[in-house]
């Protein structure tokens, strides 16, 4: 018995002494990478606390507001959009990139994007980047042409041509996979797509090749980016125990970059 109480002593004197991190993240994949390192950082002394959100807002706001440490949800597009549009206090910064998460086109009412019937209905992101992006997929597809097919906050406006007089919807990106039975093709993120149980590698109907410039990255403030905590965080993020995790949990529909 007094051994025990050693020992608990113990871990209790080390759990007090640990560091926090707060991390934001959306479900998956992101917050479920992050609980696969928790064991590995509470070694080395940082106790990752993990607070999921399923929108692309908060966690932005919350860590530039000093109420969270850092984020995991995001490419660097929507980082440098959220930086110009918000213009807080204080710049959120890139502490390093993770993994791609290859954009795709559902349906539940075709199998082909060449049977998408003439007006159909088509949801994207109403976001700037991620929005773009979808056109971006749908261009490279032949589903339309846009005036600059580089540009990645393009908008419906920038539709050069529509051969199928598809009518696209803007809707939040979190809304997308419940309207899949109602329209004729959502472009989905894959976050959102794996939390409604679709398959990317399987599923979609057009995806992005393992080119995609959209490497999601862990952010954090630009006075905590160099932290030594971080940057223990940003070290299990790349280490080959979650090159592993990634590539045998999500079977090429999330794809480690690094």
């Amino acid at each position: 018995m007094k051994k025990l109480l050693v020992a608990f002593a113990a871990l209790t004197a080390l759990s007090a002494q640990a560091d926090t991190l707060k991390v934001a993240a959306t479900p998956v994949p992101h917050a479920e990478i992050l609980e696969f390192i928790k064991p590995q950082l509470a070694k080395e002394g940082v106790d990752l606390q993990v607070k999921v959100f399923t929108d692309y807002v908060q966690p932005n706001v919350q860590v530039a507001e000093g109420r969270l440490d850092a984020n995991f949800f995001q490419h660097q597009p929507y980082l440098d959009e959220f930086n110009k549009a918000r213009q807080t206090k204080v710049k959120l910064e890139t502490v390093t990139g993770v993994h791609i998460e290859p954009f795709g086109a559902y349906s539940s009412k075709i199998k082909n994007l060449a049977d998408l019937p003439e007006g159909a209905q088509v949801v994207i992101p109403n976001d700037a980047t991620n929005g773009g992006r979808a056109l971006l997929l749908l261009d490279k597809a032949g589903v339309i042409k846009l005036k600059d097919n580089t540009s990645i906050t393009a908008t419906p406006k920038d539709i050069a041509e529509n051969p199928k007089g598809i009518k696209i919807r803007e809707l939040e990106a979190a809304t997308l996979p419940r309207v899949l039975n109602q329209v004729d093709l959502a472009l989905i993120n894959t976050n959102y797509a794996l939390e409604a149980k679709l398959n990317p590698t399987k599923d979609a109907l057009a995806i992005e090749g393992s080119d995609s410039p959209y490497v999601n990255i862990l952010v954090a403030r630009e006075d905590n980016k160099a932290s030594a905590d971080m940057q223990k965080l940003a070290k299990a993020l790349h280490s080959p125990e979650v090159k592993k995790f990634i590539e045998e949990k999500y079977k090429g529909a999330v794809v480690p970059a690094f």
